[in-house]
């Protein structure tokens, strides 16, 4: 059976250096990729683009992730911006609006990765608390915590126990976007996975980072759906 063609969502980065080199650059940690391999899948990188052609690109893509990275801006939300919302990126908002936005008409498999899962929501009318103590206190390390999911879900049904999963974050979904539901929680009480109901496809958001992690499950079930499985 033919691998089935993952497209991954990346930052645009300006400075960025390599070897002798300084130069602007679509950039995508190394884990991504790595994950949707090992679950089966090929990885192509999708850099920000014309929003106009994100129906072409989600045509030629079995299934589609938005990747990690920074703050969605709360513009996009019907917030004004805190003292402690990253700096805006708007190319990639954008991109990443309309990507989702083409992922679901068409049906496609969808999978949104800490931002990305925080992007699904805003894109369905949802909205964010812009600020979370005691998340991310430690700049550039992940931590860990327990997730237990909602029975019955489709998340259950990928990863049916409680698990630690490595995280990185310091928002995190406040009120719903239209036709989500919750479908994992940490401890705290935080919204750590949701998904839609309502489509009738696979469309799975996790606050979390799998691709910093060993298992898995959550990206085979994206591969897996992918593959019209």
């Amino acid at each position: 059976m033919a691998r089935p063609l993952i497209g991954v969502t990346t930052y645009l980065e300006s400075g960025a250096r390599w070897g002798v080199w300084e130069l602007d650059a679509a950039l995508l940690p190394v884990g991504y990729p790595r994950l949707v391999q090992r679950a089966g899948g090929l990885a192509a990188m999708l850099p920000p683009d014309d929003p106009s052609l994100a129906a072409a690109a989600v045509a030629r893509l079995d299934g589609l992730v938005i990747a990690g990275g920074p703050d969605v801006e709360p513009v996009r939300y019907g917030a004004e911006r805190e003292p402690r919302t990253g700096p805006p990126t708007r190319e990639r908002d954008a991109w990443e609006l309309a990507l989702i936005d083409a992922a679901l008409a068409a049906g496609l498999p969808l999978l949104g990765i800490c931002r990305g899962m925080q992007l699904l929501n805003v894109a369905l009318g949802g909205t964010l608390v812009q600020h979370i103590d005691g998340h991310a206190e430690v700049v550039g390390v992940f931590g860990s915590h327990t997730v237990k999911p909602v029975p019955g879900s489709l998340y259950a049904g990928v990863v049916p126990e409680e698990t630690s999963v490595p995280t990185y974050h310091h928002q995190a979904v406040d009120r719903l976007g239209e036709g989500l539901v919750a479908s994992a929680y940490a401890a705290d009480g935080t919204v750590e996975a949701v998904e839609l109901t309502s489509a009738g496809g696979w469309v799975l958001g996790v606050q979390w980072h799998p691709e910093m992690g060993e298992d898995v499950r959550v990206m085979r079930g994206l591969v897996r759906a992918a593959a019209g499985g």
